[in-house]
């Protein structure tokens, strides 16, 4: 039994509503539909994006490189076409000779900020414009100290043109290309052309974004040679820098970690390019900041580093957006979600109804089904009108088939309990003392009242105590029990239905007295038998209904009545198999006196006499059976 128990309770865990399951189905087709085409989504524009700042990062490099080459190597180019000029001539004594080639030369080449022309034994002769734009001859030796100091780089008669590194003269800082000037095979000596380096300063500004981007060149490893924010790093009330200097003495904080940073994941791209993306960790107090550089050879013994910084949120702020719109994806297919639940909860919710009027129908409590309304979806609107038509049908049924006789098929189910068997039932019968006589005096509607009143009242009783109405007969009642359900006290239940329809009557009568109406005295007959209980019919006309000597024989008890006491208000008699089938269910506990044998006697329409009985009618269905008392069978 635990077993069947623990199997009903899972299979009851196992149901689920309609909303829910509609509703979740729909939610995650929504949900994950959507999810799909938001991953694919936030997927595709998260490698635009990236690629777009990939982008970004080559085209601000390269825009960075391409200026400084074009400065550079338009130099580079002046004193390669230069060289040709030179080379087989005699240098001579006297450099200043060739003062009319140089002027020419650096007129020609508004790029080039001086020209000079060294002999092999290091004495030189160039030409200088002046930030006025003036050219101004001069000899090596005249030249600043710190000029001095710089030293042709080692070349032989076939080198190529080769940068040196850079010169500070006047406060002003200069890269220089050289070539050598041959005659013959001979190293004659160099020729070298010198570009300003605030050209670059320039460019560096120009390229700026603003205050949330720095753009700066580095030379030879650390040494800051191009700054668009120099004017931050001035001391207050005091001057800007002058550049060159090291990133340590500028004092630029995200510059100093430029070497220590590691590039960043994403930008595959720009590295292919040459150009490394680093996150410049914030350890010093500032804003996070993001750099792009890109390395740079062959102007100088050592190599040119281009780049530009950024505070950090300037450019995540694509990212941001793009995280940004797939929060927003999210919380759109939360609410679809959401809504979709709310739409299938509304649209399933004429369903919910239905299914809770049909309980009532499967629980044949048809008082509580409702009429369903109209609906406006065609599929529903169809099932509820169906519904009410089977409600209606059922109703109309249920006028005619006992409401627990019906019941009692349907929990056991049609098909067995219905079909015709032998069995041992108890049955009454009951009638109304002189009925015809008092209906003559009453009007159609007024019959009509009194008998549904009455029925009302033998159905209430015999329901009460789990009995099945057979049918109405004229003023009387047909009832029996132990069928269609199986019961050891059928005969005590049907007992203990005819005190309660005594209690109720003596009540009702009681009424009548007060009120004038009419008073009804009863008769009823009780016994105990073998029938055939089942469907009795033909085609489509079936009653569940009792056949037999039995039933007869019970009708011919409720007859005797009129004999035994044709005046009284209740006349109970029960035959002496009944009483004996009381008395074993009761356990031999039927109180004295409610019931005694009012004898011997063969009743009408039948050969053999019988013992017949007369329950108390004052006794109440509870006081029938009393613990320690019980009746003698024997009369």
């Amino acid at each position: 039994m635990d077993e069947q128990r623990v199997e009903q309770v899972a299979r009851e865990r196992r149901v689920y509503s309609i909303t829910w399951v509609v509703g979740t189905a729909f939610g995650l087709l929504i949900g994950v539909s959507m999810l799909l085409v938001l991953g694919l989504a936030v997927s595709a524009n998260m490698q635009n994006t990236f690629s777009l700042l990939n982008d970004k990062a080559v085209l601000t490099t390269n825009s960075l490189e391409r200026r400084l080459r074009d400065h550079l190597d338009l130099a580079s180019q002046a004193v390669v076409q230069l060289k040709t000029v030179f080379d087989g001539r005699e240098l001579g004594d006297k450099l200043e000779d060739l003062s009319g080639e140089l002027i020419a030369a650096v007129h020609a080449n508004p790029s080039l900020d001086a020209l000079v022309v060294n002999d092999a034994a290091g004495d030189g002769f160039g030409i200088y414009r002046s930030p006025t734009g003036k050219l101004w001859p001069f000899r090596r030796q005249q030249i600043p100290e710190e000029a001095k100091l710089y030293v042709l780089p080692q070349m032989t008669a076939n080198s190529p043109a080769t940068w040196g590194p850079l010169v500070t003269s006047g406060g002003m800082l200069y890269a220089n290309v050289t070539v050598p000037l041959v005659r013959g095979e001979t190293l004659i000596g160099y020729l070298t052309a010198a570009v300003s380096i605030d050209e670059l300063g320039r460019t560096v500004r120009q390229l700026d974004e603003g205050q949330h981007s720095t753009v700066f060149i580095i030379a030879n490893g650390n040494e800051v040679i191009a700054h668009s924010d120099i004017e931050d790093y001035a001391a207050p009330g005091g001057e800007v820098p002058r550049l060159p200097m090291t990133v340590e003495q500028l004092g630029d904080k995200a510059l100093a970690r430029l070497g220590t940073s590691k590039p960043m994941e994403n930008f595959q791209q720009a590295s292919a390019a040459g150009v490394e993306v680093r996150d410049l960790d914030n350890d010093y107090g500032g804003p996070d900041y993001l750099s792009m550089t890109k390395v740079i050879a062959g102007y100088g013994p050592g190599v040119w580093t281009v780049g530009q910084y950024y505070v950090a949120s300037t450019i995540s702020r694509e990212v941001q957006r793009l995280f940004g719109s797939a929060v927003v994806g999210l919380l759109s297919i939360l609410l679809a979600v959401g809504l979709s639940v709310l739409l299938v909860r509304r649209a399933t919710r004429p369903l919910a109804e239905i299914s809770r009027q049909a309980r009532f129908v499967g629980e044949l409590d048809f008082d509580k089904v409702e009429h369903l309304p109209r609906n406006m979806v065609r599929e529903i609107d169809q099932v509820f009108q169906a519904f009410n038509a089977m409600v209606s049908g059922l109703r109309a049924m249920n006028t005619y088939v006992p409401r627990s006789l019906f019941r009692k098929l349907m929990r056991l189910g049609v098909d067995k309990a219905a079909v015709a068997s032998e069995r041992d039932l108890t049955f009454i019968f009951t009638d109304i003392v002189g009925f015809t006589s008092m209906s003559e005096n009453l009007t159609a509607a007024q019959t009509a009242d009194i008998l549904n009143e009455h029925f009302a009242l033998l159905v209430a009783a015999v329901e009460r105590e789990g009995g099945t109405v057979d049918k109405f007969i004229g003023d009387g009642m047909l009832a029996f029990w132990g069928a269609p359900d199986e019961r050891a006290d059928h005969a005590l239940a049907a007992a203990r239905a005819c005190l309660g329809i005594a209690a109720a009557l003596r009540e009702g009568n009681t009424r009548a007295r007060g009120n004038g109406g009419k008073m009804v005295r009863m008769r009823i007959g009780l016994h105990t038998g073998r029938v055939v209980v089942g469907n009795v019919g033909a085609l489509d006309r079936w009653n569940y209904t009792v056949v037999g000597d039995a039933v007869n024989l019970c009708e011919r008890l409720q007859s005797f009545g009129r004999d035994v006491a044709p005046q009284d208000e209740m006349v109970i008699l029960a035959s002496d198999t009944a009483v004996s089938r009381i008395q074993a269910q009761s356990g031999g506990m039927i109180a004295a006196g409610a019931a005694r044998k009012v004898g011997t006697h063969r009743l009408r329409g039948r050969s053999e006499a019988i013992a017949v009985w007369r329950l108390d009618e004052t006794v109440t269905p509870e006081g029938l059976c009393i613990p320690g008392s019980g009746i003698d069978l024997a009369g």
